[in-house]
Order: structure tokens, then sequence, then C-alpha cells
């Protein structure tokens, strides 16, 4: 995929999302005496709410803590300071990582349309559809512990779904419906290929249905996972691939379900805290606000506006009521890069490992290869598929990438994107916060950034 941004401001309200009390405690201890307190609070077995009696970020000066001097290649200097320019994107960040070692870490341009606030390499951008690797990858933890199944049926987790019909036509006021046949495992949520309602040609009767149940309209990931077994299926599970939030929201709430705990809490206790991602959670605290990059749109007369989005005009708050594992991310492009990293690193970080090699070789592997489906299979193009959790470059000339086929990734619907490449023991991130739309909108990018760090490191 890559540029998924691509397909418009649509994405808007499908593919982004999530109130965040114990984020603040962890967004406190950034630089190395934060991780060596964190490492104390872990070791002692102290659960994340326990952090919350620490001093509040309130009292901490809003100013973010300044990165050391990183390397940067010249050619992705010029290329982002141009895309950067007047009349182009206000500002990006891009980290470049190869063979574990930092090659380009840089910021551009400014984080506010006023120009008042420099961009920073420590910015904090809306990941919106990036948090659905991070999902995938709880999920495959809990299959790592043996209490997950690839192809467990989600009605033993989640019995909501025990009794799921199929819509085979009619209307939205008169559907015709029969009980699916097929059963929905959870392979078939982490490739997207469960066969829920997602818009599309021909579907848009049964999307309606979708609509009407108000799935998004919720507190809960429970009560999202409720509303939408209640909806039918637009099509049998393992025979459609339609990208959406619908399977990565289902499978948050399975995470919550099987481990036990709310999905915020795995996040942070089992992946964030680990990795030493501090400026990642569902909400940002009150004393960091000032980091978090405007969001942008095109207005007219080709001009850029703020987003009409409440989390636009507030930035920091919450992307949807609920904890989404969709869309729901906020990150930045270092927090970011240490994730990719250890993916890259077979699921392991400097002696952490979060999922065994086999794993993640399994996530980055095409799995649509043995399927049926019709072409194009991920409706995107036939220059990839789909692993667990994200895209698989398989044609790389067809996308016009230059990168090795097996290359993995996805992006952002406000034009953040990275990329996985282990042929070239890579990891690319390029953060901008623009939401897309319309005929004069700015230029798309991620593919030629890609391909200039390609030339930059393998020339």
């Amino acid at each position: 995929m890559s540029d998924l941004t691509a397909r418009g401001v649509r994405l808007r309200h499908r593919d982004h999302a999530g109130p965040g009390g114990r984020r603040d405690a962890v967004w406190l201890y950034r630089g190395a005496w934060g991780l060596a307190l964190g490492a104390v609070l872990c070791l002692t077995g102290l659960p994340l709410v326990a952090c919350a009696t620490a001093p509040s970020s309130a009292a901490l000066p809003v100013a973010p803590v300044a990165l050391p001097a990183a390397p940067t290649l010249p050619a992705i200097d010029d290329f982002l300071r141009d895309a950067t320019a007047e009349r182009g994107y206000p500002g990006a960040v891009a980290l470049i990582l190869h063979d574990g070692k930092t090659v380009h870490a840089a910021s551009y341009g400014w984080q506010d349309l006023a120009h008042t606030r420099p961009m920073r390499r420590d910015s904090i951008f809306r990941i919106y559809s990036m948090t659905k690797t991070v999902a995938s990858v709880a999920a495959l933890m809990l299959m790592d512990e043996g209490k997950l199944g690839l192809d467990d049926p989600v009605a033993r987790h989640l019995p909501e779904f025990s009794k799921l019909q199929l819509f085979t036509g009619g209307s939205a006021a008169a559907p015709q419906l029969r009980p699916a046949t097929r059963t929905l495992t959870v392979r078939h949520l982490l490739t997207h290929t469960a066969g829920f309602a997602a818009g599309g040609e021909g579907f848009e009767a049964v999307t309606q249905l979708l609509e009407q149940h108000r799935v998004r309209e919720v507190d809960t990931l429970a009560e999202y996972a409720a509303r939408l077994s209640q909806v039918p299926l637009a099509a049998e599970p393992g025979t459609r691939f339609r990208y959406d939030s619908t399977s990565t929201e289902t499978l948050s709430r399975l995470v919550e379900v099987v481990a036990g705990m709310p999905f915020e809490q795995f996040l942070q206790q089992r992946i964030f805290t680990p990795l030493g991602m501090l400026d990642t959670g569902f909400e940002v605290p009150l004393a960091q606000r000032a980091r978090v990059v405007e969001l942008t749109t095109m207005g007219d007369g080709a001009t850029l506006v703020l987003a009409d989005e409440a989390h636009a005009r507030a930035p920091g708050t919450a992307l949807r009521p609920y904890r989404s594992g969709a869309g729901g991310l906020y990150s930045t492009a270092d927090d970011y890069g240490r994730f990719a990293q250890m993916l890259l690193d077979g699921g392991q970080s400097h002696g952490v490992r979060l999922l065994r090699a086999d794993t993640v070789a399994l996530m980055l592997q095409n799995q649509l290869v043995h399927t049926a489906l019709p072409k194009p299979v991920t409706e995107f193009s036939d220059a990839e598929g789909f692993g667990l959790g994200g895209s698989v470059l398989l044609d790389p000339a067809l996308k016009g990438r230059t990168a090795a086929p097996g290359a993995f990734g996805w992006s952002g619907a406000a034009s953040t994107y990275y990329t996985i490449d282990p042929g070239k023991k890579l990891v690319a991130i390029l953060m901008l916060q623009h939401l897309p739309g319309g005929a004069q909108d700015l230029p798309r990018i991620s593919t030629r950034f890609y391909n200039l760090v390609d030339e930059a490191i393998h020339p």
C-alpha cells in the first residue's frame, strides 16, 4: 500500500481513531533518568496505575527535551526542505535507520500554520492507521503465549460473534439475510478478510446497516464489538479483502478479553514501556500538548486550513471516545522507529523480546498468496499483498518503488508513513500531519521519499 492517503479524506471517518489517565505518568519520565525509573517500576512489578501518584505533568515545563544531533542524508534533506517550502506541507520529521543505526533524523518546517513553532524531531503526530500494526503485534504476543490461536474462531473469545448473519440482498430497510457458513477467525481480523461491511461498489445497502448501528458512537471497545456483531456481514469470511477499522477494533477488543486487562493498559505495559515509547498514547498530557503538530487540510483557494476535527481544535485530546486500535494513537518518529526496529530485529529490542522471530517472519509475509480473492487482491493494487497488520510489497516496479520485494509497512490517514525493508535492513519513517482531499491538494510524497532513501543507502 503505502500511499494510503491517496484514497482521500474519505479515510477520516473510517480509519482514524481514542482519554489516557495513566499516560501522564509515563510521559513525565523522558530522557535517560526516565527510562531508569521506568525500569525500576517494571522490576518491582508496580502496575502502571500506581504511576498515577507521580508528580503532575502540569508542573513540568512545556518545552520538549532537546535530542542529540543526528546525521542527515543530503538528498533527503533537499527533498523535504522543498516539500515543506512555501505552498507545501507545513512541516515534516524523517527518521531512517539502517543496520540498527540512525543514518538520518531531522525536522523540517513548522508545527503550525502560523509558523510560530518550528518542527522538532520529537514533535507529536496523530498516527491514525499506523496504530493498526501496534494492535496486531499485541494480538500476536498473546498468540506467542499460547493464549490465542491464529485460526481460533473469534466467537471462542467473543461469544457475541457466534451467530453472524450474511447480507444476501434487498435494502437496508428490508435486508435479506442468512446465517454465515464460514467461521470468522483471528487471521481474518489481522488480514482484513473478515467480511464486515466496509463500503465498496455493490455493498452500499449493508454498509448503510453498519452506519445505522452507529458502531463508532460508543465509549468502549466492548460496546463497539457488541454493536458490530449485530451488523450482517457483507461477504463470507475469507472471501473478500476490504480494508477498514472494523476488523482491527474487533481485534483490539479480543486483546482485552484474552489478556484480561484494558487494551490501553496492555499496550502500555507490554509494548510502550519495554520499548521506551514514552511519547506514545491515546492522549497527550497537558504539559506536552505544545509539541502536537497542527492537523491541516486543503481549504478553498488551494490554501491550507486547520482540519475540522475536535482534536485539531484541541490538539492532544482523544481521537475517538474509546481506545481505538484502528487509529487512536499519538506518537513521534523516534517512538515509532523503536517499534519498527523491534520488528526488523525479529521481535526483540535491547535484550527484551516481545515476539518470537518466527512470529515476526509470519507477520511480514503476504498472507493472501494462497487465497482465491478477486484481483486486485488487496483492493489497492496487484503490486502488494497483506501480512498480519500491514502491507507487503510484491512487485516494486509495478508500485513505482525501488525497495526489495517483501518490504512491509503502512501509513496513517494524516500523511504518516513507515516501511520496514528486511532485505536492506532498513526502517524509514516520514511524519507529516495533513488530511488529503480535493483536486488541488498537495502531492503525495511517500513513494519518492522511500526511493530517495533506497538510493542513499544502496546507491
